[in-house]
């Protein structure tokens, strides 16, 4: 795989963790998803953080 293709994947998945965690967060403050744990909003914005942490290093410091 290229690397500018991996970088565009890897900047799709932080965007879609994001969104994703974003919305959760904000649909279970307004009591529509109340069954779904803390626990599993923040493991989606920490894995959406991370992934824009790799997306980054492979950008710059990775040369393959």
């Amino acid at each position: 795989m290229r690397q500018s293709s991996l970088n565009r994947r890897l900047t799709q998945i932080f965007g879609i963790l994001l969104g994703i965690g974003i919305a959760v967060w904000i649909l279970r403050g307004f009591g529509i998803l109340t069954f779904i744990p803390g626990g599993i909003i923040w493991l989606l914005l920490l894995g959406a953080i991370a992934i824009g942490i790799l997306s980054y290093a492979q950008k710059t410091w990775w040369r393959f």
